[in-house]
């Protein structure tokens, strides 16, 4: 059963609340008229259901599930699928391997619960073997995993699911609206009065002494008139052994967290689904992060 959704007047606008892909979604909508205002909150919540539906790992009566349990078979799937497959093999190219929606099978070793429990280096390897989209076989419209692996379409659905929305939302009406699902946001177009919605960056919550050491010139507040905003880190999942920190963000190619990750990236750009790539791989990149976003000539904010 879909969650239900619902709106409320602010200070000049509605705002409009649901519960969706694990994330609590928000619309902010210029306009006074409570009935457009629902109507606009129905769009993004049907469509926001509709592909977490679609596309979620946790359900068995979709098409990932059919992927993931064909046992070897290959499987025919849609126009909508292919083009995130095509989008997921575009991003492993580019990335060098470090963007893998076969890496999902990772988490069967990986437990970041704040404890000092590392997985064994063989219990890693042994996992690992089941990661790698180059061991996979699309030959669109038809992808063949091989046996125990699986797909994840997690690290890119969401931002997919706001530019759809967005989208949506444009056919309907040309008020701007701000779409924000659990911190990935998109506005449909400019304000009438030509200020931008007001959307905070989260700070993480360690290394408060070196983040106000070296990243004084970060906002906490920006104004986002036109685009997407998108943020990346690991400041909630991690352990902790020995003095060491490892956050939950693996290197799908040796099946162990990035070194040297900045705690959060945050990436302007002109859709949800291009500032969500650029801000996770730059995550990705760890060391490299500043240096990676800097040649992709993009807004953005790095906190380490």
């Amino acid at each position: 059963m879909l969650k239900d959704f619902h709106v409320e007047p602010q200070q000049g606008f509605y705002s409009g609340h649901f519960f969706a892909m694990a994330s609590p979604c928000e619309l902010l909508m210029e306009t006074s008229d409570h009935k457009l205002a629902m109507q606009l909150t129905r769009i993004a919540w049907k469509e926001a259901n509709r592909i977490e539906s679609k596309f979620s790992r946790y359900r068995d009566d979709n098409i990932i599930h059919r992927i993931n349990h064909a046992n070897g078979e290959p499987i025919q799937v849609d126009q909508e699928t292919t083009d995130l497959l095509d989008y997921a093999q575009v991003c492993y190219q580019l990335s060098e391997g470090l963007f893998d929606i076969t890496s999902g099978v990772l988490r069967e070793v990986w437990r970041f619960d704040g404890s000092d429990q590392l997985p064994s280096v063989d219990a890693v390897d042994g996992v690992r073997q089941r990661v790698g989209w180059d061991k996979l076989n699309w030959n669109r419209p038809h992808l063949q995993l091989q046996p125990d692996m699986e797909i994840d379409l997690g690290g890119i659905g969401k931002e997919y699911a706001v530019d759809r929305v967005v989208q949506l939302l444009r056919d309907k009406t040309d008020i701007s609206v701000l779409v924000n699902f659990g911190g990935d946001l998109c506005v449909t177009t400019s304000r009438q009065d030509g200020q931008g919605w007001c959307v905070g960056i989260e700070k993480p919550l360690y290394h408060s002494s070196q983040l106000q050491a070296s990243n004084e010139n970060i906002p906490t507040v920006l104004e986002l008139k036109s685009g997407a905003l998108t943020t990346s880190g690991d400041a909630r999942r991690y352990l902790l052994k020995e003095g060491i920190r490892y956050g939950h963000i693996l290197d799908p190619r040796t099946g162990w967290p990035v070194r040297d990750m900045p705690s959060s990236v945050t990436v302007a750009a002109a859709t949800c689904t291009e500032a969500g790539i650029l801000s996770t791989l730059a995550m990705l990149k760890g060391a490299e992060a500043e240096s990676f976003l800097k040649q992709q000539e993009v807004k953005s904010w790095v906190m380490r």
